[in-house]
C-alpha cells in the first residue's frame, strides 16, 4: 500500500507541474467561450444580422417575463458574441464571465429549468474565472503588469 500512495503522490506532483493554474484557466475560458459563441452564431447570418427564426425563438420558446422578445433577442445574441471574445482574449475576464454566468442563470430559471446539469457545468467553468480572473495568460494580466498592478 505505501508503494501505491507513493505512486499517487508522484503522479499528483507531476500533474501540478504540467497543469499550472494559468493553463487550466485558459482551457476554461476557451471551453465556455466556444459554447456561447457557437450558440450566438446560430442566431445570425453574416457578421451580426439577427435571423427571423431567432426573433421567433424569443417570441416563443425563449420568452422571458418583462423583457420584450426583440430586445431579448438582441441582448442575448450580442452577448453571446462579445463576452466569449473577451474571455478568449482574457480582457475584462471577470466581468465577461460574470455576464455569462448571469445569462446561464436566466436560461436555467426561465427557459430550460430541466437542463440544470448542463447549466451547472457551465457555472463550474465560469465561477473560477469570476473568482480568480483570467490567469497569467490573459490580456488582463499583461495590462496589469504594464500598469504595475498586482491581482488581489
Amino acid at each position: 500500500m505505501p508503494q501505491l500512495a507513493e505512486l499517487y503522490l508522484r503522479a499528483a506532483a507531476l500533474a501540478t507541474r504540467l497543469l499550472p493554474p494559468s493553463l487550466l484557466l485558459l482551457v476554461q475560458r476557451l471551453g465556455i467561450a466556444s459554447i456561447f459563441f457557437l450558440s450566438g452564431r446560430t442566431k445570425v447570418t453574416g457578421l451580426l444580422t439577427i435571423t427571423d427564426s431567432t426573433y421567433e425563438l424569443f417570441r416563443g420558446d425563449y420568452r422571458l417575463p418583462l423583457v420584450p422578445p426583440e430586445l431579448a433577442a438582441h441582448a442575448a445574441t450580442y452577448s453571446e458574441h462579445l463576452f466569449p471574445i473577451l474571455l478568449v482574449l482574457g480582457l475584462g475576464t471577470r466581468f465577461a464571465a460574470l455576464a455569462l454566468l448571469g445569462m446561464t442563470s436566466v436560461i436555467e430559471i426561465f427557459v430550460y429549468p430541466d437542463a440544470w446539469p448542463t447549466h451547472l457545468s457551465w457555472a463550474g467553468l465560469l465561477l473560477p474565472i469570476v473568482a480568480i480572473g483570467g490567469g497569467r495568460w490573459s490580456l488582463d494580466a499583461v495590462l496589469g503588469r504594464r500598469l504595475g498592478l498586482r491581482a488581489a
